[in-house]
């Protein structure tokens, strides 16, 4: 995201398939960088919502359900900024 931004270093954007899913994503990313002494800065949303947002200063995580990504697709309005995919 830099220079684009001074909000954070990354944003890394993931697709689920259910709220379900969403709630269990965001647990077990929030478990295991808590376990690695990395808290939360900030954290918005909720599975209701289709989306969590975890922001970790550096790096903001989206957790989107699939509609809601492809309604926003952040990865246009940020449309200047590396993209990076991955499987």
């Amino acid at each position: 995201m830099q220079p684009l931004t001074v909000l954070t270093d990354y944003f890394v954007i993931l697709s689920c398939e259910s709220q379900v899913q969403i709630k269990t994503v965001a647990g077990a990313i929030t478990d295991k960088l808590s376990q690695k002494g990395i808290k939360a800065n900030h954290i918005e949303g909720t599975p209701e919502s289709k989306w969590i947002l975890l922001d970790y200063n550096g790096v903001i995580i989206h957790i989107f359900h699939r509609e809601l990504r492809n309604y926003y697709q952040l990865e246009k309005v940020w449309g200047d900024a590396k993209n990076i995919n991955y499987k």
